[in-house]
């Protein structure tokens, strides 16, 4: 078990468990040589025993790390530590095309062709350098907030490769967009994945996929036998050129399908362009289930051509590998089938041919609708299905059971398995002056990404509390499941500077707020005839301005000049005599 605070390979510090699929676990983790996020896929613990997939795992997933592509995850780093096979994956802010979907449901034509062009975009790249994708969905598409499409799972998609549809908890997922080629057992080519693609771009604007059913075997033989709905008869307002696109990319007959996703992608760049405004519906050159016909009258040398058709394009050890398991899985289902037969036989001559006997409930949590069926049937229980939504349990896969694993029950009883029917989705309220770690604790527990925001505000300001919510980025009443994002702005308080020459400050009142903040303090002095000597009539930052740690803030006070004194002056008296009628007049300076 990984857990929070472990290393992978002395390397990869985990953070947390971000993601659980049938195959694998994905985890947020921290490179701490390149001090950068990372994604670690962790195999799963019966996948990581089967020596033979690991060795395709590893040799798969080493090739998918050669891709260099804006719209494909980086694959860093392959790598086994204890028994803990794993790939390290560029991390990714974004959610999966699937819960958008779940969320939105259709997306407009615009958005739609977007999307499928960096699809194709990228995927004509992986084919460039000889990589099948094989399981292209939208849960392994991720999308960012600016619109960047990223496809994932590259190397664990080609290594599971045949073996898809026995695996539990991945097949209903992927089934849904199974090529015909590959739900008929003659293999992949690059023309797969393009029926994969066609498949996604019809769920993008129908906001569905074409062909459902109970079970995998019954959606698979629809891939194979049944035409795709017509798009237009859905949504009118769809060009024939954007139908035309899906029409071309899901045909049957390969021969029909796209050769190149090169060349799907420039359709896709130009079905909107005036002269494909009015362009008729696409007929196809060649019959769409002409393979049937072939099987009839194919001679053994034409059969073997064609069969090297197929393996020029498909890797050999996969071919080798398709046909193993295609025998492998026959000589299988002839082992059960025996099996159950004396299984069967033996009950009924323990019983006499009738009456019950008591067993045990197994428990059939999170497998799929079919094989918890087929499990509980061959007990000899009656099977009811009964659906309801889960936040926890991937659509299609069982919830529980009534009565409870475990319980002993008559072989006669009526059992209720409760199917997923995925997310119904979180309400979004006002949070708007609610406390954030509060609002986050809720909304993370719904799988809900919470994302802050700071906005500044200073302390004084009235009805600004910390910790409280200004506003939020999702309207109330919006619908969110697990994996979409909510952006919740809080206060961030700052310090500003304060008026030091119209409050009256003092200079050690100065001091001490300039030795609070981390200011340095320079103080100059500057004199005045109409300033009180010490006061402080300069600031060099203004007032009401953002305080940021570590800067200089430079201060002038006031300083009365000094009065010169003139030096003393003796004036010698001066005397003049005059003498008039006989008076006689002295005067002095």
């Amino acid at each position: 078990m990984i857990i929070k605070g472990q290393k992978i390979s002395d390397r990869y510090e985990i953070i947390k468990n971000i993601g659980e699929g049938g195959m694998a676990n994905v985890y947020l983790a921290i490179d701490t040589i390149l001090n950068r996020k990372v994604a670690v896929k962790v195999l799963r613990g019966d996948l990581a025993n089967d020596e033979k997939f690991v060795r395709k795992f590893q040799r798969e997933a080493s090739a998918a790390s050669n891709l260099d592509h804006p719209n494909i995850v980086g694959i860093y780093d392959v790598g086994e530590d204890n028994g803990i096979y794993y790939i390290v994956m560029e991390y990714i802010e974004g959610q999966t095309l699937k819960s958008l979907i779940k969320r939105r449901g259709s997306l407009t034509l615009l958005e739609v062709i977007d999307i499928m062009t960096q699809l194709t975009n990228g995927i004509a790249h992986a084919h460039a350098n000889g990589i099948i994708h094989r399981d292209i969905k939208p849960q392994n598409v991720l999308i960012l907030d600016d619109g960047l499409v990223k496809i994932a799972d590259f190397g664990i998609a080609q290594a599971l490769n045949s073996n898809e549809l026995t695996q539990t908890n991945s097949v209903m997922g992927s089934v849904h967009y199974l090529p015909p080629e590959q739900a008929n057992g003659t293999g992949s080519t690059f023309q797969s994945d393009i029926y994969s693609l066609g498949i996604l771009m019809y769920e993008l604007i129908i906001g569905k996929v074409p062909f459902k059913g109970d079970n995998a075997v019954e959606i698979a033989i629809k891939h194979m036998k049944d035409p795709i709905p017509n798009v237009r008869d859905i949504k009118e307002d769809i060009p024939q050129a954007v139908e035309n696109i899906i029409l071309k990319a899901t045909a049957k007959n390969p021969r029909n399908r796209y050769a190149t996703a090169e060349e799907m992608s420039y359709d896709l760049k130009t079905c909107l362009d005036e002269d494909k405004k009015d362009v008729p519906r696409i007929v196809f050159d060649y019959p769409e289930f002409e393979k049937d016909e072939e099987s009839k009258v194919l001679t053994s040398r034409e059969r073997k051509n064609k069969d090297k058709a197929n393996i020029d394009q498909t890797p050999e050890e996969d071919i080798v590998e398709d046909k193993k398991q295609n025998k492998k899985i026959i000589i299988l289902a002839a082992v059960l089938l025996a099996l159950i037969a004396i299984i069967v036989g033996i009950i009924f001559v323990a019983t006499n041919g009738k009456g019950t006997k008591t067993v045990e409930v197994p428990d059939v949590s999170n497998m799929s609708e079919e094989d918890a069926t087929k499990k509980l049937e061959k007990l000899g229980l009656e099977v009811k299905i009964e659906e309801r939504n889960d936040d926890e349990i991937e659509d299609g896969n069982v919830i529980k059971t009534s009565p409870r694993a475990g319980k002993s029950i008559k072989t006669d009883t009526t059992i209720i398995i409760y199917v997923s029917k995925g997310s119904e989705g979180y309400e979004i309220i006002n949070y708007v002056g609610k406390d954030i770690d509060m609002v986050e604790k809720e909304l993370t527990s719904k799988g809900i990404v919470v994302m802050r925001d700071e906005e500044e505000h200073t302390k004084d300001e009235a009805n600004i509390k910390e910790n409280v919510i200004l506003s939020q980025d999702v309207e109330e009443g919006t619908k969110l499941v697990a994996g979409d994002k909510i952006t919740l702005t809080i206060p961030k308080f700052i310090t500003t500077y304060p008026d030091f020459v119209n409050e009256v400050y003092t200079l050690d009142e100065v001091k001490k707020w300039c030795k609070e903040n981390n200011i340095t303090l320079v103080t100059k002095e500057k004199e005045s005839t109409t300033d009180k000597d010490g006061t402080i009539i300069y600031q060099s930052r203004a007032a009401g301005s953002k305080v940021v740690s570590g800067v200089t803030l430079t201060i002038t006070i006031s300083k009365t000049p000094t009065v010169s004194k003139e030096p003393e002056t003796t004036v010698q008296p001066k005397t003049d005599t005059t003498t008039t009628q006989n008076t006689n007049t002295t005067t002095t300076e």
